[in-house]
């Protein structure tokens, strides 16, 4: 899926998740694009997970406990979700009750980046580089924002 059309499909379910947990959906949809590869990842297309949300913790009410195990050295459980708009839904959810430091800021994509980035949200355990998250999220961010732009999204 290119950028255009992963922005344009998406963006009203990023939107309906800012909404309902305060979020600005540009940087739900940034998160989502960056993590999923613009959709393309297995997770998206197979779990409906765009934001390699791991299976840990209680189901609720946008999850209801179903995982799969990761094809890779550290075999993490990651969840599945019965639909998109559940994926983006748990996603805003899980920043705005565990993580209330990036969620302050996720009005402003580069403190947003820099918050999340270096927040217990990325696993460095895990092969993660924080360094180079941030500067991700903030690039996709701006993709994002041009194509909402360009399109009329908001």
């Amino acid at each position: 899926m290119d950028k255009e059309t992963f922005t344009t499909t998406y963006y009203p379910i990023a939107k309906k998740a800012g909404t309902r947990f305060g979020m600005t959906p540009e940087i739900i949809l940034a998160q989502a694009a960056f993590e999923s590869a613009w959709g393309s990842s297995y997770g998206a297309r197979v779990r409906k997970n765009f934001f390699g949300i791991t299976a840990a913790g209680s189901p609720n009410e946008f999850w209801d406990g179903s995982f799969s195990v990761g094809q890779n050295q550290y075999a993490l459980k990651f969840r599945i979700y019965k639909t998109e708009q559940d994926s983006f839904y748990d996603f805003a959810r899980l920043i705005s009750s565990k993580y209330k430091t990036a969620h302050a800021v996720n009005k402003d994509a580069i403190a947003y980046a820099q918050a999340i980035a270096y927040s217990p949200y990325i696993s460095e355990a895990n092969g993660d580089s924080r360094e180079a998250y941030r500067k991700g999220i903030i690039s996709t961010f701006n993709s994002i924002a041009a194509i909402v732009k360009k399109k009329g999204l908001t």
